[in-house]
């Protein structure tokens, strides 16, 4: 409320609509409401998006227009963005696209919101504003409920069903709403419809959430899980391995079966990034195989086969899927940090030198020799490994 970038916004926009045009509004007045740390500013008006843009521009603060269509401008002051929205109402919707108009109502602007804790104003003195009489108690009680009718709000916009259960990862407490649930589970089935960037960008967050297990059992319920994971596995290695590892991309493994192809096609399903993609398929392919009774020697050639990266994600959820019969695992993780894979002390070039024709040969050559400097831990140095390699090509 006090920093710069803020203050230089309101400036401008109460500088051509009055000092009651523009209000804090969403997550940032609710995260300050509950102490819970603030990530992005947004801000509601009754400015027009042109107006907002003049307004800004005069006040020396660069406008861009983000998304006019819905009454959105991006300040930026000081390298920091701010949402500028005018407030709206809906004319009409299909689930994935609205068509809004503009308005001067701080109470319309609330009504199309989804759920009431999000539904919350401020004021640049720290007065709120709570429209729907509702916001401030259940943001502070942890309940996460729609804004009006359940129904309606999920028929405007399908997302909401996914919102719904990430809110609740992250804020909720306590048993939630049942109207709700009940709702959710009547309309699952219009998650299919949705946009994959858009399901994978709240999945993500749903799983990013300190504990997202409650949420996911209630997902599974309800039977959002199966339309959005159609091959999910049990829970219970997810549940495991939220105590293991927060990292949502591993989370999102754990849920499914140990077959790499299958995290290919979800990946391409939900349209996650080639990274995200690679990862997940290298998490989840069967082989080598690897369990928390692995030996020293067995963990390293792991290590080594599949690289440290992907070591660690396999290792993880072999952990959650032995749990609570897996004690010493933490250790031997540890431990794997700590080594670095070696190099194979020679090359193609020492193949060639020892006598093998160019083509095939070098390559079954070297993987020959590989297989065998795994097998003894690593411990050969050059000169061994090229006694041995003359003695493979004889």
């Amino acid at each position: 409320m006090t920093a710069p970038a803020t203050r230089a916004v309101l400036d401008a926009l109460e500088d051509a609509g009055g000092p009651d045009c523009a209000r804090f509004v969403g997550g940032c007045v609710r995260n300050a409401l509950i102490g819970r740390p603030i990530a992005d500013i947004d801000i509601a008006t009754k400015l027009t998006p042109d107006a907002v843009t003049r307004a800004l521009e005069a006040g020396g603060v660069r406008a861009v227009p983000t998304g006019v269509e819905h009454g959105t401008v991006t300040a930026v002051f000081d390298h920091q963005p701010i949402e500028v929205t005018t407030l709206r109402r809906d004319v009409e919707t299909d689930g994935r696209h609205a068509v809004v108009a503009f308005t001067t109502d701080w109470r319309e602007d609330a009504e199309r919101r989804d759920f009431t804790l999000n539904s919350l104003y401020a004021g640049r003195d720290g007065a709120i504003f709570d429209p729907t009489g509702h916001g401030v108690a259940d943001a502070r009680a942890g309940r996460i409920v729609f804004v009006g009718d359940p129904e309606q709000r999920l028929a405007e916009d399908h997302l909401r069903s996914l919102r719904f259960f990430r809110f609740l990862a992250w804020y909720g407490r306590g048993a939630p709403d049942a109207a709700a649930v009940a709702a959710i589970s009547r309309r699952k089935d219009q998650v299919a419809n949705l946009a994959a960037e858009r399901v994978w960008g709240e999945l993500r967050k749903l799983l990013a959430a300190a504990d997202p297990r409650p949420a996911m059992r209630l997902m599974a319920q309800t039977g959002v899980l199966a339309v959005v994971l159609p091959r999910a596995r049990d829970l219970a290695r997810f549940e495991a391995l939220v105590e293991i590892d927060a990292d949502p991309l591993l989370r999102l493994a754990a849920l499914l079966p140990d077959d790499g192809a299958e995290g290919r096609r979800l990946a391409e399903r939900l349209r996650l990034s080639n990274a995200e993609r690679d990862r997940l398929m290298a998490a989840l392919a069967p082989t080598p195989e690897l369990s928390p009774a692995c030996t020293p020697k067995q963990v390293r050639a792991a290590i080594y086969r599949l690289g440290p990266d992907a070591f660690r994600d396999r290792f993880r959820l072999e952990w959650a899927a032995a749990r609570p019969q897996a004690p010493g695992c933490a250790e031997m993780l540890e431990d794997a940090e700590r080594w670095t894979p070696p190099a194979l002390p020679v090359n193609g070039d020492d193949v060639l030198a020892a006598g093998a024709a160019k083509g095939p040969e070098v390559g079954e050559a070297l993987r020959a020799l590989e297989a065998w400097w795994i097998e003894g831990d690593f411990q050969a140095g050059r000169d061994a490994a090229l006694a041995k390699l003359k003695e493979l090509l004889r």
